[in-house]
């Protein structure tokens, strides 16, 4: 079996993928541009790709192809259409970082919410060696015990991060943004009521027609202005342009996103203007990247393949 590897690069460097040998051979690519895959995949049985676009233009020269293995679990990459007339089978591995981007979502929340750039920098740059007390809280920071914790999307990981968040004593409250996530044992609100009451809101749902641009100007002026927006989802959840100015006006307290809607960052995106980490943390989409994780990934990854030899 010719197994190719079009986005190695993209599993990080710390790897120890040898093993994929033991299914036939392997090619290993860094990174593929969308012209390169044709004659890349020309002799190949199995594809092993993340966020490559897989259609009619890079499958077509793959007379032979029998599965595309996604390291990922979105698949909006896929030409469905094109995959199933050719009886090429797509397998994506599902629920291999639940804990992973529960774990950053209260990272990014905790850097924000506590103001640690800030502290962090007061230590840092010698003003607590001349400090005259032994503390210093000039900016200030909240508990989230007893405070409401909102979740856009109630799957494995929005469940997740529920528990953590009761674990601080928060009152979690959540929208199905498909209706049918009924039978959760958290409160259950429609979208506006959601955004009215929250005093963090997390976003964990997938992106499709109904949730692209959810979190837009409309929906950040019906929250609180002491409020704090997590997106660990997908980028295209949130109109950019209205947080950047939801933030910059103070209609809300602040902002941790590991997601964008062009990724890499682009210069041009309004979010990079905002230097206050005070108000904004970007981390650059790795939340579901612990070592563990990328490991337990790779795994799944490879049973996928070896259920079709």
């Amino acid at each position: 079996m010719e197994i190719v590897f079009l986005e190695k690069g993209s599993l990080g460097n710390d790897l120890d993928l040898s093993y994929f040998s033991e299914l036939g051979h392997v090619t290993f690519y860094e990174l593929t541009k969308p012209e390169e895959v044709p004659e890349r995949i020309r002799d190949a049985d199995v594809i092993i790709v993340n966020k490559i676009p897989m259609n009619e233009a890079t499958l077509s020269g793959a007379s032979h192809l029998k599965l595309v293995a996604l390291t990922a679990t979105g698949m909006n990459n896929i030409d469905f259409d094109y995959t199933n007339s050719h009886g090429i089978q797509v397998k994506n591995v599902a629920g291999y970082s639940t804990n992973a981007v529960a774990q950053h979502t209260f990272a990014l929340l905790f850097y924000v919410l506590h103001r640690l750039a800030y502290y962090d920098n007061y230590v840092k740059s010698g003003a607590y060696c001349t400090n005259p007390g032994f503390s210093h809280f000039d900016e200030k920071f909240s508990e989230l015990d007893g405070k409401t914790w909102g979740i856009v999307g109630m799957g494995a990981i929005g469940q997740r991060v529920a528990s953590i968040a009761e674990a601080f004593g928060c009152h979690v409250i959540y929208y199905s943004t498909s209706g049918r996530n009924t039978d959760q044992p958290y409160e259950r609100v429609d979208f506006e009521e959601l955004l009215k009451r929250s005093d963090v809101i997390s976003l964990h749902a997938p992106l499709n027609p109904d949730t692209e641009g959810i979190m837009n100007r409309e929906a950040f002026r019906k929250m609180k202005k002491s409020a704090f927006l997590v997106n660990v989802a997908r980028g295209g959840l949130v109109v950019e342009q209205d947080l950047a100015d939801a933030l910059k006006e103070g209609e809300i307290a602040g902002a941790g996103l590991d997601v964008l809607c062009q990724e890499p960052m682009r210069p041009e995106n309004p979010l990079f203007a905002i230097k206050d980490s005070r108000k904004l943390i970007i981390t650059p989409h790795m939340a579901w990247a612990p070592v563990e994780t990328r490991e337990r990934l790779m795994r799944c990854v490879y049973r996928n393949i070896e259920e079709i030899k």
